[in-house]
């Protein structure tokens, strides 16, 4: 019977723990931190556009409030994609987690 490897020790344990999830952080702080300016933009170039509609075709005020309810509409639609996107993600981690932690059990149980 080959010898068993040596257990690893306590810091690769701790970098590879902890390595993936400050990458992981850095990558949701990207994906996650534009939302707020894709609203922001959303709303701001729906407003502008229905105010220079309103100077253009002289409709008083209308397609003002019209431009404003489409970027509202646009911004809600980038909440509701973040927040289908974060639960999948959450979900997935969800998985990995629960499969480790039975490819865990599994080996403490063949000891």
């Amino acid at each position: 019977m080959p010898a068993a490897p040596p257990p690893p020790r306590v810091s690769e344990i701790c970098e590879s723990a902890i390595k993936p999830s400050v990458q992981q952080d850095w990558k949701a702080l990207g994906n996650y931190g534009t939302l707020g300016m894709e609203i922001a933009l959303s709303v701001v170039v729906g407003l502008f556009g229905g105010q220079w509609l309103d100077k253009k075709l002289h409709t008083g005020g209308i397609l003002t409030w019209v431009g404003f309810a489409y970027g509202l509409a646009a911004a809600g639609r980038a909440i509701y994609r973040a927040v289908r996107k974060s639960n999948r993600e959450a979900e997935e981690a969800e998985r990995r987690e629960r499969e480790a932690r039975q490819k865990y059990d599994d080996d403490a149980s063949n000891r």
